[in-house]
């Protein structure tokens, strides 16, 4: 079976990474350890030196298909979490989390024994610096472990989840050519609160990677009040309480809302349409009414636009994590396990600026 063609290749967002990760490489484990494109991957990230691969599952048979599609496992780390050192000492921390929140865990070695919660506590306690799930799973089963083990952040109310995609090659794709797309996995209907939370939390995250202001754009099927409908009115009052919480916080973002996807992203529709909007720049960060537009979004330009799609990453939590598709490429597995690792630098950082 080929390797994926693009894996070999890089774009704006991930040459600026792997150069990054060149001097702070980075512990990344999959939950789905069990998947030949996984072991590509982790040969991959070895040989260009930019992090620590860890995997979970039967280590007999993740070794025999390397050896079958002759793939170096040299420094991957694999782990059966069922046979782990640390199993014992994740059950005691499983158990003594739950008894703070009132609850009796039965049986914490069947728990702890699944990868997806291994590989959560692994992120959580330090051992790894990020995990990537879903290659193989569904996603349910993903958010269900990172929300039990995991800490949320307490400023987010909800968990959500941020798309990454770069295409250079299309019209009006940001001012980069990337775009970062909240939310396309997690929430159905968010409320005002809740879009407001993504709106900056997402901006956070674009910040932290174009390094510079983001412009985010709160979308809706009317430009500031051509349409009266109820979602227009939620995404004009969410774009009020971010803009509150912007000033409050001196945060470096711009926002504008509620606004058309042509205001966001194309200069002369915004000129049109709504003259007062800063700069008329394309947008960095676009933020979706509900879940249905921000899936059925990413997947067309994914698989219409022939942009590459990065992630998701599970936002709202204190340590990096992703939920990826079970159709992932290759180079959607190197590139978020690179972004896993970005996010961790940044983390580490914060510590020490503390």
């Amino acid at each position: 079976m080929p390797a994926d063609s693009t894996i070999n290749e890089t774009n704006s967002l991930t040459d600026l990474l792997y150069r990054k990760l060149k001097l702070q490489p980075k512990r990344i484990v999959f939950a789905d350890g069990e998947d030949i494109k996984v072991l590509r991957v982790a040969e991959r990230m070895v040989s260009m030196e930019i992090g620590v691969p860890i995997l979970l599952g039967d280590k007999e048979k993740i070794h025999q298909m390397a050896a079958d599609e002759s793939i170096s496992m040299k420094f991957v780390n694999v782990i059966d979490p069922a046979k782990a050192s640390d199993l014992e000492l994740f059950c005691h921390r499983l158990k003594k989390t739950n008894r703070f929140q009132g609850k009796d865990i039965i049986n914490p070695e069947e728990i702890m024994a699944r990868p997806h919660n291994f590989g959560a506590m692994m992120v959580q306690y330090s051992h790894a610096d990020g995990m990537i799930a879903g290659n193989q799973s569904m996603p349910a089963s993903v958010f269900r472990s990172v929300i039990t083990i995991m800490k949320p952040l307490p400023e987010v109310p909800r968990i959500y989840g941020a798309m990454m995609m770069v295409a250079p090659h299309l019209k009006h794709f940001g001012r980069d050519g990337i775009l970062f797309m909240a939310d396309c996995g997690i929430i159905p209907e968010p409320d005002v609160k809740q879009l407001a939370s993504i709106a900056i939390e997402t901006g956070k995250l674009a910040h932290h990677f174009l390094g510079r202001t983001p412009r985010v754009a709160m979308l809706s099927h009317s430009t500031k009040g051509s349409a009266n409908s109820e979602s227009p009115k939620k995404m004009a009052a969410a774009t009020v309480l971010a803009k509150k919480i912007i000033s409050d916080e001196r945060l470096d973002i711009e926002i504008s809302g509620e606004v058309q996807i042509d205001v966001a992203l194309d200069a002369s529709a915004a000129e049109i349409k709504s003259p007062d909007i800063k700069a008329h720049q394309s947008s960095d960060v676009l933020v979706f009414p509900n879940l249905d537009s921000g899936h059925i979004a990413f997947k067309l330009l994914q698989h219409v636009g022939g942009a590459q799609n990065y992630g998701q990453l599970i936002m709202g939590l204190a340590r990096p994590a992703a939920q990826v598709p079970r159709t992932v490429t290759e180079e959607t597995l190197l590139g978020t396990a690179a972004i896993l690792g970005g996010e961790a630098i940044k983390l580490h950082q914060s510590v020490l600026d503390d």
